[in-house]
């Protein structure tokens, strides 16, 4: 796990305290008090928490304080809390070609453009692209659907030409996943 960063936002009491405990504490502890000196800290680091006593709308990863004061063990339980949170949402957003898929969220990403996705089209992604070849409809029937191969069905056709479609539609992007005389096949960058 990379280092945790804890930044205390406009409370140098909190951040004195925290920093007596440091010892103790798996976090690097931050004091900042202006708005600009946040915005610099938080372009350079990836693993980060804010504690504030008021909600920032344009940035994410915070712990608001509203009631004060506060049990320190409470504190510590919250903040550990939040870490796991965002430790958990990270490891879901995989990079596939150009876009992000947030398993989570069972989303498709690119820039401010979003893909609602079902289950089994993210599985259908994911299959296709640990693949450097192309895929089968046996093989994605057996591995997806957990189909025998006896079994005769369009379902993969249809289900990757729907995913196809909804993919075309929000991205405009016909060669994401190719279709191929032996199977199906992610494009890779």
């Amino acid at each position: 796990m990379s280092i945790q960063n804890l930044i205390i936002y406009r409370s140098s009491i909190l951040h004195s305290i925290l920093e007596e405990l440091s010892l103790n504490l798996n976090y690097k502890i931050y004091d900042i008090e202006d708005e600009n000196s946040l915005n610099d800290k938080i372009k350079n680091l990836n693993n980060y928490l804010i504690i504030s006593s008021k909600k920032l709308s344009y940035i994410d990863n915070q712990l608001i304080l509203y009631n004060t004061p506060i049990n320190i063990s409470k504190l510590l339980e919250k903040i550990n809390i939040e870490f796991l949170k965002l430790h958990f949402n990270n490891q879901s957003k995989i990079k596939i070609s150009r876009y992000t898929i947030d398993i989570n969220s069972k989303t498709m990403q690119l820039n401010d453009a979003k893909l609602k996705l079902t289950e089994k089209e993210i599985n259908i992604i994911l299959y296709l692209s640990k693949s450097d070849n192309s895929v089968d409809i046996d093989e994605l029937q057996k591995k997806v659907w957990s189909y025998q191969s006896e079994v005769e069905t369009h379902t993969v056709e249809t289900h990757i030409y729907r995913l196809r479609k909804k993919i075309f539609k929000i991205f405009d992007d016909d060669q994401f996943i190719i279709s191929e005389k032996k199977g199906y096949l992610i494009k890779k960058l």
